[in-house]
């Protein structure tokens, strides 16, 4: 069940966001099964019409929130033209939700080679094997593109040009704790002076 008899006060709030999240992230990864660092992203088009999908988050800083995927995939193409979107956890175990809004950028070309060359060899070439959000043949296709990856790299998978890391870039973070009679709290940290400004939303 829900642990909805948690509370959230913005006099015991961390000062900062990225601290608060460290803290939550921490309990999270002890509550949620199998997957605490999952995250649903929310891209638009220039004309705004909204698409959602799940991430992992692998890595946050006071840079911002940073997670890997095809380039030339929908969200890759839609980030291209409208580089702002969304981040939500949500980690029902402890009733809670983290959401992120900002602006997304490419993280360096170091930082995405470094982290490939941590992925696991099948999951290097399917980073080859797949050309993310476009039509296939059938699985049979993809198969035969992925053993003929492997004859052709025996040994180390280089990271393809068009796969790396987006960095989301904090305009405003809101976390959420689930209370009784949902009167829930939310607060609110938005950049101001330097520094955080923290509000209290209404549920």
């Amino acid at each position: 069940m829900p642990r909805t008899r948690l509370e959230l006060r913005e006099d015991r709030v961390e000062r900062d966001p990225y601290s608060q999240f460290a803290k939550w992230y921490g309990e999270a990864q002890d509550a949620e099964r199998p997957l605490p660092d999952a995250a649903a992203l929310a891209t638009a088009t220039t004309r705004g019409r909204p698409s959602l999908r799940m991430v992992l988050l692998k890595g946050f800083d006071a840079h911002g929130f940073v997670f890997y995927t095809n380039y030339r995939s929908r969200k890759g193409r839609e980030l291209a033209r409208n580089p702002h979107g969304t981040l939500l956890f949500h980690w029902g175990n402890l009733a809670r939700q983290v959401r992120i809004e900002g602006r997304i950028e490419r993280v360096s070309a170091r930082e995405s080679d470094e982290y490939f060359a941590t992925r696991p060899r099948g999951s290097q070439l399917s980073a080859w094997a797949s050309t993310q959000s476009t039509t296939v043949a059938g699985r049979a296709a993809l198969e035969r593109r992925f053993a003929a990856l492997a004859r052709k790299h025996p040994e180390s998978v280089p990271r393809p040009p068009h796969w790396g890391g987006y960095r989301l870039v904090p305009e405003a973070i809101e976390f959420w704790q689930g209370r009784e009679d949902r009167l829930h709290d939310r607060i609110l940290y938005r950049p101001a002076r330097g520094g955080w400004r923290i509000e209290r939303l209404a549920p």
